[in-house]
């Protein structure tokens, strides 16, 4: 009896040693995993993030995308407040609840739409908030809603974005069928349709290919519309695998630019052509980049010579060949004076007459053009100087005869200024108006007549007669000098408003018979 209670008691004892030992299996396990688990590799559904305070201390895969869309900036917590307000209003406000109430549960304000509910509790000073799917299963683990939301929601901001790019964008297969295109490639491509037809697939074509192939930057096409006239554009485009990412970009401005500048160009090109005056524009390395008919008509330079766009030192050169430059001294002195010329005329400063052997005379100007350019002009002055000259040669013609005259005689502009007096008036008044280049007035004069004659009212007379305007007639007068000669005064009208005063001497024996002009004629007769 006492064996059995003893195997007994044994059995016992070995049964309850071997049931620890599996519990102890069982839980040491169980504990070491539970001190080995992270909120990483937390396995239930939603996304799940640890912060002490604002800082984050730990999250999920899901929390860590919810934080790492690229429109957000700033720490986690800003960027969390800003990822999910859309989703919950006020959040912030509703989290600061937490420190008085110690757990809250939001749901979205769009349940219907997005369907997100928001846990947050406190655990040990730290902030655990879980955002999870309301209607995701509870039995098995799907993809994390909210990641996968802001995935949608990134792709349906760029889809916006190209959608409302004004650019027209499309790709094209190798074989050249368009099989993507933006709003902005369909509207034009809706706008070229024939009235009544609709898209097809692949979609309408409104390039040529044969430029779209090439991918490059520079190649311009036009779209010609039903109801007005071509659009142009600029295509550019990228390889990718085995199709193409094309771009066009609006052109009609630099279009219509340059055409407006070819047509101004022609405009300029047609206007110089017809200039008398020659033409010859250099660019910054003094290189002949224009020139007009008028220059080979005054310098005989060939047109094949100046076709090669020849340098300014190459073109005088030439000239000097022709003998259409003054012949210098010497060559190495015209050489500096080319030079200098042309630093003149960069300044705009160059402006010389050039005197040719032939008789001819040329002005010569030149002027800076921007971006270091210049402008050389030859005008034939030949014509002009030959005038200047004959009207010089008459002036000394006229100066001659009326010096030679007897009488003294002082013309006065409408304005009263001395225009022309002889050499016998210089004789007669001892003053030589020509040895002065101030303007003589008759109000001078006649202060000049007065000092040297008797009181006499002719003078002033004679004043009002020089300022009168309008139709006059001639007068006599006469007027003793101070040392008793007699001088005979007339005073005429002459063209142009001008007043013509001649003075004589009149001899002792001509004073001493009677004059039949002073009883026959007035003294004066005013206009």
């Amino acid at each position: 009896m006492l064996d059995w209670s003893l195997a007994l008691g044994l059995f016992l004892i070995a049964a309850i040693a071997a049931t620890g030992g599996l519990l102890a299996l069982n839980v040491l396990p169980s504990r070491k995993l539970a001190l080995r688990r992270s909120i990483f590799s937390d396995t239930e559904a939603g996304s799940v993030l640890l912060f002490d305070g604002d800082v984050l201390v730990d999250s999920t895969p899901g929390g860590r995308a919810l934080l790492a869309a690229p429109n957000l900036r700033g720490g986690a917590w800003v960027r969390l407040l800003a990822s999910l307000s859309s989703h919950f209003p006020d959040l912030d406000t509703q989290l600061q609840r937490l420190g008085t109430e110690g757990a809250l549960t939001l749901v979205s304000d769009r349940p219907a739409v997005d369907g997100l509910v928001l846990s947050a509790e406190l655990r040990g000073g730290l902030t655990r908030i879980t955002v999870s799917d309301a209607e995701q299963a509870s039995g098995g683990r799907l993809a994390d809603p909210l990641a996968q939301r802001a995935m949608l929601d990134e792709l349906a901001q760029l889809r916006d974005t190209v959608a409302k790019v004004p650019l027209m964008s499309w790709r094209e297969t190798a074989a050249g069928d368009v099989v993507w295109a933006n709003a902005a490639y369909l509207a034009r491509a809706g706008a070229a349709l024939p009235a009544g037809q609709d898209f097809s697939w692949p979609l309408p074509r409104l390039f040529e290919r044969t430029a779209t192939a090439q991918t490059a930057i520079g190649q311009r096409q036009s779209v010609t519309l039903p109801d007005g006239g071509p659009v142009w554009y600029d295509l550019s485009g990228e390889v990718e695998g085995a199709g193409r990412l094309m771009f066009a970009t609006p052109a009609d401005a630099a279009v219509h630019a340059e055409t407006a500048l070819r047509d101004f160009m022609q405009t300029l090109a047609k206007t110089f052509a017809q200039l008398p005056i020659g033409l010859a524009i250099f660019d910054r390395q003094r290189q002949l980049q224009l020139f007009n008919p008028a220059l080979l008509d005054l310098t005989g330079l060939p047109v094949d010579f100046l076709s090669m766009r020849p340098s300014l030192v190459s073109v005088l050169d030439a000239l000097r060949d022709r003998k259409m430059i003054p012949e210098p001294k010497d060559y190495k002195g015209w050489r500096r004076q080319i030079v200098e010329m042309e630093k003149a005329a960069a300044s705009g400063l160059y402006e010389e007459t050039w005197n040719l052997p032939d008789g001819q005379t040329y002005r010569v100007i030149g002027r800076p053009h921007p971006n270091g350019a210049l402008a050389l002009m030859i005008e034939d002055i030949s014509t002009e100087m030959l005038r200047t000259r004959r009207y010089r040669a008459d002036l000394e013609l006229g100066q001659a005869v009326v010096d030679e005259m007897d009488e003294a005689i002082a013309v006065f502009s409408q304005a009263g200024q001395l225009v022309m007096s002889n050499a016998a008036y210089a004789g007669l008044w001892g003053h030589d108006p020509a040895g002065t280049l101030a303007d003589v007035s008759v109000r001078t004069l006649s202060t000049l007549w007065r000092a040297q004659s008797a009181p006499n009212p002719l003078w002033s007379e004679v004043e009002d007669f020089v300022a009168t305007v309008g139709d006059r007639q001639s007068w006599r007068a006469e007027a003793r000098l101070l040392d008793g000669r007699l001088l005979a005064c007339r005073v005429s009208p002459v063209a142009g408003g001008a007043t013509l005063v001649s003075f004589r001497l009149v001899s002792p024996t001509e004073s001493a018979l009677p004059r039949l002009s002073d009883k026959t004629v007035p003294r004066r007769a005013r206009g």
